[in-house]
């Protein structure tokens, strides 16, 4: 394959979670198996769940993860608009990796978001100025012609960037047929022209089954059908939103592999509101005899070997939640009976024994749950940094981003926050991820929970997360018409696409 010169992709979605994450990392993997220097990009993103880049940017997860697949760094450029949701009406407005500011859905989409869009296509001329090609992520839908007007990460950057779109739908849903047709027509005449065509996801059954339909569609809409990916657990990559987790019969669980030592370890992670980084806990469920789930309720913590509290956009919110539930006083009896609990950023906050918040809540002095000789204070300016250190005899890596400044009075060091009995507190995310440190954790945690488990010796998160990057390269590679794919890239959508009526005024 012979690298063009800054071609570009954006994949659009039927829906929120069709699978755009998931296909947009999968082409990066495939493009640079290839040969291509490829980049990810997603112009505006809305999630808790994010990352700090090596120059002190906060940008999505699922971005970082992306980079990962196109084995490059990544940087503010790749995500230069992040929202991070503080209540159902209002976000913090991340910039170019830096916040600036709460706002409003009216006042964003009033006229902020329009600002934005110089800013976006900057970053994305300077990406395809340096990589031979580019892979956008939308948001949502294209079609949600309520927000047309301000877009700046669907039709209005594909229109004004000339990227060509491929519309991703998840076939496990139903209706895929039409929400591809329904997408196009709901577009205007001059977002049309850039819809390329389509990609199924999530497929399962016999693809005979399912080409009628798909010629169907293409004589239809004029568009043809790029590829059928097929159904694959395990295949998610770093959710950008962590809210789903937290609804009653729909908690992510962990596939566990038979356990190295006699017992499994059961750990139970407190779903508390606006839930941030909750992949925190990936690394655990990684490890052969770990049982991973996502409580809400104060009797799930009881046969728990270990309770995680992990890190929210909403430290004062959460802290009522627990209390609400009487997930406090059971964390509390944990404690006392010397039965491990984790806390991670606002889990550790929380954890501690005052918080005064100007800042985020507002809620000015608050008690904390009193488990840790841990006074908090929120400062304006947020910490977002990259520490490296060493706990329990191994080295650890991780990342930072929080408002609160921690001022820990006693108890044993660990990492950048403290230990009493079985109870533990930190800011750094990402630390299990650190091999060495997570086993030996994990060695802790059994033997303070009278469990004869023993971590497995072998096992590397990134290779297990590498692994699963190259299964998603596999899949386009398999499944989708790769040469088609690699003519969008270079050349743009085709000329002379059909206008599908009725269409959205322009």
């Amino acid at each position: 394959m012979s690298a063009g010169t800054g071609g570009g992709l954006l994949v659009a979605g039927t829906t929120s979670d069709a699978g755009k994450s998931v296909v947009t990392a999968g082409i990066c993997r495939w493009l640079v198996r290839q040969g291509v220097k490829v980049a990810p990009f997603k112009a505006q993103n809305m999630s808790l769940n994010s990352f700090v880049t090596r120059e002190g940017a906060e940008i999505g997860r699922a971005q970082a993860m992306q980079a990962q697949a196109a084995r490059v760094e990544p940087t503010a450029l790749m995500n230069p608009v992040l929202l991070k949701p503080g209540s159902d009406r209002s976000s913090q407005v991340v910039l170019m990796g830096k916040p600036v500011g709460e706002m409003s859905a009216r006042g964003y989409h009033g006229g902020r978001q329009e600002q934005l869009l110089g800013t976006v296509l900057e970053c994305l001329a300077e990406l395809r100025g340096t990589y031979d090609a580019v892979i956008c992520e939308g948001a949502g839908s294209p079609a949600e012609i309520n927000l047309r007007r301000t877009d700046i990460v669907n039709m209005g950057i594909a229109r004004n960037a000339r990227l060509p779109v491929l519309v991703v739908g998840d076939i496990d849903r139903g209706g895929v047929f039409a929400s591809f047709f329904g997408t196009v027509a709901l577009l205007s005449p001059e977002d049309q022209e850039f819809v390329a065509g389509f990609l199924v996801n999530k497929f399962r059954g016999d693809v005979s089954l399912l080409e009628p339909g798909l010629d169907m569609l293409e004589n239809l809409t004029g568009r043809r059908t790029y590829g059928v990916l097929p159904f694959q657990h395990g295949l998610g990559i770093d959710e950008e939103d962590g809210l789903r987790v937290s609804l009653r019969g729909s908690v992510r669980e962990s596939e566990v592999s038979s356990p190295v030592g006699e017992d499994i370890l059961r750990v139970a992670v407190c779903a508390i509101p606006l839930m941030s980084n909750f992949t925190d806990v990936d690394a655990l469920a990684a490890e052969p005899g770990v049982v991973v789930r996502f409580v809400d309720r104060a009797e799930e913590l009881v046969d728990a070997d270990l309770v995680v509290v992990p890190g929210t956009r909403g430290t004062v919110r959460a802290l009522e939640w627990l209390r609400e539930r009487g997930l406090a006083d059971a964390l509390a009896r944990r404690a006392a009976q010397g039965r491990p609990v984790l806390g991670i950023c606002g889990g550790f906050q929380i954890l501690g024994e005052h918080i005064e918040d100007e800042v985020e809540s507002r809620a000015g002095q608050v008690e904390g749950l009193g488990l840790l000789p841990v006074r908090v204070r929120f400062a304006r300016e947020k910490t977002l940094t990259r520490p490296v250190g060493e706990a329990l005899g191994e080295p650890v890596e991780g990342y930072e981003i929080h408002h609160g400044v921690a001022q820990v009075t006693g108890g044993t060091p660990f990492l950048d926050g403290c230990r009493v009995g079985e109870v533990w507190g930190t800011h750094w995310h990402g630390s299990l991820e650190s091999d060495g440190f997570r086993r030996a954790f994990l060695r802790e945690v059994a033997a303070a929970a009278g469990r004869r488990f023993v971590p497995a010796a072998d096992t590397s998160f990134g290779s297990l997360r590498e692994e699963q990057l190259d299964r998603l390269g596999d899949l386009i590679e398999e499944h989708a018409d790769t040469d088609a794919l690699w003519r969008l890239i270079e050349s743009g959508a085709p000329t002379g696409l059909p206008f599908i009526p009725p269409g959205a005024p322009a």
